[in-house]
């Protein structure tokens, strides 16, 4: 499949999936209001941390190993029986300690013990969680995109309608039980379209563990687990500098103005895991690797940036809509933060082959030093703009990441 077939599809589910995330955005906008944002940031970060810590992270190469063996269904099958494996164990082990600590993590994450039930229900519900994401990557190393794309559709509508039902009738506890309850849901429909498949068995994702599978993942799991570490206490670090210094209503300024930018970048960047990461992964010439990133240049990026322009110059009337009156001081962001995006693709273009050829070294001190980097920015620029300043932060520290990036990434291509 091409890369604008995959994106026009993707766009079907990105359209579907935008509008009610943006369709939420209002409802938690009017029921938990700027500092609800920020708790609902943080509960995000933390499951993405716990989630990826649980399966191993071992999605991107299950996505990388399937395509790559796509034609050898024996060794993709060891593929999935290894991960299958590590998702089992992982998620109960790690949903057990959840449960266990749940009060401590309430406290680590939200400030406030009580929302430790939360965190129980997030571990019950774990391992189906994880085998959502492992079906799913599953999915796209066989290049189902159809699959793929309607069970992403399916699961985006019913997570909108169940989180906004429940933080309509609760506030911000609803809110956070939804997210942390729906993803057990949205696994039964992603099972039932792999089963539609003819190559799909469920028995397929239990066995021994292959020695040589477990080697491969394990470059994906250190990738996976610094980028699981770095990011979302990188942002944990930023709400809390930006709710100290300038108070939590501005902290739940950046963190809509994040979630906004989020959603209309998903176009581009679930594109690019669903198109690029397995082309990438099954490319073995230079020439070839070349061609299908300077497609990406002449395709995505150009999206990008007007999708970009076009918020920008809309966005007071976006705020009016998707927010309400208390979120105007978020206009603020939107110059800065639209560039950021544009440089951020531009610079994931490159970035998306240290996943596919596996540039375990590069990938991991990158993430580090760049998420570092965001934090450092905003700690030094907050305090010269103000509010602006995480916007810009975001600018500046993708700009760079891009220039390292075209070094170290052009040179690895030249060297392939």
């Amino acid at each position: 499949m091409t890369l604008i077939k995959t994106s026009l599809l993707n766009a079907i589910a990105v359209v579907i999936k935008m509008l009610t995330m943006l369709g939420l955005n209002k409802i938690l906008a009017i029921y938990v209001g700027p500092t609800g944002y920020v708790a609902i940031g943080n509960f995000q970060n933390a499951v993405q941390m716990i989630s990826t810590f649980a399966g191993g992270a071992i999605n991107t190469g299950v996505v990388k190993y399937t395509a790559e063996y796509y034609n050898e269904e024996e060794k993709q099958r060891q593929v999935w029986r290894t991960a299958g494996m590590t998702a089992v164990l992982g998620s109960l082990v790690i949903g057990i300690g959840v449960s266990v600590f749940s009060k401590q993590i309430a406290s680590w994450f939200l400030q406030d013990e009580s929302y430790s039930m939360v965190f129980v229900w997030f571990s019950i519900t774990l391992v189906f969680y994880i085998f959502n994401i492992l079906l799913l990557a599953i999915l796209n190393g066989k290049k189902e995109i159809h699959h793929y794309i309607i069970a992403n559709i399916v699961g985006s509508l019913f997570s909108s309608v169940v989180t906004g039902f429940l933080a309509i009738q609760f506030g911000l506890i609803g809110a956070l039980t939804a997210l942390a309850i729906f993803p057990s849901f949205a696994f039964v429909v992603t099972l039932y379209f792999c089963y539609k498949t003819e190559w799909f068995k469920f028995s397929y994702l239990f066995g021994g563990l292959n020695k040589e599978v477990v080697l491969n993942l394990s470059k994906y799991t250190a990738m996976a687990l610094t980028s699981a570490a770095c990011i979302p206490v990188s942002h944990i670090l930023i709400r809390n500098h930006l709710g100290e210094m300038l108070g939590w209503e501005a902290a739940g300024y950046w963190e809509a103005m994040w979630r906004l930018s989020s959603a209309y970048l998903m176009v581009v960047t679930t594109t690019l895991s669903l198109y690029y990461l397995p082309r990438l992964s099954e490319l073995k010439e230079s020439a070839e690797i070349k061609k299908e990133i300077l497609q990406g240049y002449k395709i995505i990026l150009p999206i990008a940036a007007a999708c970009g322009l076009v918020l920008y110059l809309l966005r007071d009337f976006i705020i009016g809509i998707l927010f309400t009156p208390d979120f105007i001081p978020m206009r603020e962001l939107f110059a800065w933060q639209m560039f950021g995006d544009t440089l951020k693709i531009g610079s994931w273009i490159l970035a998306y082959l240290m996943l596919g050829k596996a540039m375990m070294k590069l990938f991991i001190i990158s993430e580090i030093i760049f998420a570092a980097g965001f934090y450092g920015w905003t700690y030094l620029l907050i305090g010269i703009y103000g509010l602006e300043g995480v916007a810009i932060a975001h600018a500046v520290n993708y700009a760079v990441y891009w220039m390292i990036m075209g070094a170290f990434v052009g040179r690895a291509i030249l060297r392939h």
